[in-house]
């Protein structure tokens, strides 16, 4: 049985100082650099700490490797932290090297080169790609877009041309897809497929959805939506040459990059017998099923919720350096988050429900001309939703207020336009005589 909130609370408390005298963080991610970030600022911080990565280089920001395949910024800007860095905070940096096993009870973790003792762990490992079980998946010339290889990889892809189909049109997949027609400058055509009627349908509504698949296509992508994948066609030589819908429609394809989500990745943890739904779970405290074992990030599961934003996971982080401190604090709770996406010119922001419900007043602008919309759901005149395409300077505005719960009712016909016409109208002459 899972400890309560209020033991897992007072365990912690009591034992922090004994675990942390050792701490190994496995997985050497945005999630672990922001973690050691934090720890470092500490007086209390672990006597010893040692980062195990699979990947050669320190920890780089994910986030921009799709502006590094589009040819937009270099390697150098997604260094978060050159080694020396570490060595100079007393961190010990193991790179490229693979974990394979974690002994709970010894408090060991085994890798490829070496065995360490640990007094607290860390797991985080992240994710990978979720990868369709469809024929053909297997053949060369399928790739990921999860890491600097894969970069490399697709850039490479992209200066030699020939035809690239997409799989997935959610966040990933189109920020896979515009990175790698503008690397290809006109030589690689480029197809993204979504399963769903409209792309991102998990963060915009329809009209939003028809307004990014026009603009995509306008650029020169191909874009099919309701595609339903039915495999992948040989070319005889075990490399792909084609992608099946289940409709019948064939694509050509030279080269296929699946971005259809991500799976956490909490193999190690199973192993070791850590308890593990669709990830490693963890309390309020980030703590696994064994009290000196913790999880962060994309591989770890929070009550029923898994993590691919960054906002959650370094809210997660400001508690676990917490915990790992011995420093009071409230645990992890979970909390909305914004989806932005802002590459090649492309701009949206959406958060909270993206369909209105019985309950929701709908406010909507639309200009076709300059590709501007804007829908916001109201519930007593308290934002719980919004969508921004085009301009999204309003979005952060939007979603401090549904944050606060404000009632916006008697600004509700400035409301559209944002906070300068919500505050103009709210002190107009009219209004402060009301």
């Amino acid at each position: 049985m899972r400890p309560s909130s209020q033991e897992s609370t007072q365990s912690t408390q009591e034992s922090t100082r004994e675990r942390t005298r050792h701490l190994v963080i496995v997985g050497n991610g945005m999630a672990c650099h922001r973690l050691i970030e934090a720890l470092v600022t500490s007086p209390a911080r672990p006597a010893r700490i040692t980062v195990i990565g699979e990947e050669p280089v320190p920890a780089y920001n994910r986030i921009l490797l799709s502006p590094l395949l589009a040819g937009d910024t270099d390697r150098a800007a997604l260094t978060l932290r050159e080694a020396h860095w570490y060595a100079e905070h007393g961190v010990t940096l193991r790179l490229g090297e693979r974990v394979l096993a974690i002994d709970p009870g010894k408090k060991r973790v085994v890798t490829e080169r070496a065995r360490l003792d640990f007094d607290a762990l860390v797991l985080a490992t992240g994710s990978t790609p979720a990868w369709p079980a469809v024929p053909g998946i297997e053949l060369q010339g399928v790739h990921g877009f999860r890491d600097l290889e894969d970069a490399k990889t697709l850039a490479e892809i992209a200066r030699r041309g020939g035809q690239a189909v997409v799989i997935g049109g959610g966040l990933l997949g189109l920020e896979a897809a515009l990175g790698l027609y503008q690397r290809g400058r006109g030589a690689l055509s480029v197809s993204v497929l979504q399963r769903g009627g409209h792309l991102m349908n998990r963060q915009l509504d329809a009209h939003a959805g028809a307004l990014l698949k026009k603009t995509l296509r306008a650029r020169g992508l191909a874009v099919h939506t309701g595609a339903r994948l039915a495999g992948l066609i040989d070319d005889g030589q075990g490399a792909v040459a084609g992608v099946a819908l289940e409709d019948g429609h064939v694509l050509e394809a030279s080269h296929v990059v699946v971005a259809a989500g991500i799976t956490p990745n909490d193999t190690l943890a199973r192993r070791a017998g850590l308890e593990c739904d669709r990830a490693i779970c963890v309390d309020h405290h980030l703590r696994t099923s064994h009290p000196a074992i913790y999880a962060l990030g994309e591989c770890c599961q929070f009550e029923a919720h898994t993590f691919g934003l960054v906002e959650p996971i370094w809210r997660q982080v400001e508690v676990l350096a917490r915990v790992l401190c011995g420093e009071p604090g409230a645990g992890y709770v979970e909390a909305p988050s914004a989806t932005r996406l802002k590459v090649s010119g492309i701009e949206l922001y959406a958060f909270g429900p993206v369909e209105a419900s019985p309950a929701h007043e709908v406010l909507r602008y639309s200009d076709p001309e300059s590709g501007e919309y804007r829908k916001l759901l109201l519930n007593n005149g308290r934002i719980e939703g919004a969508v921004l395409y085009g301009d999204t300077a309003q979005g952060p505005w939007y979603f401090n207020q549904a944050q606060q719960g404000a009632d916006l009712s008697a600004a509700r016909p400035a409301l559209l336009f944002g906070q300068a016409d919500v505050e103009a109208f709210l002190h107009s002459p009219s209004q402060e005589a009301a």
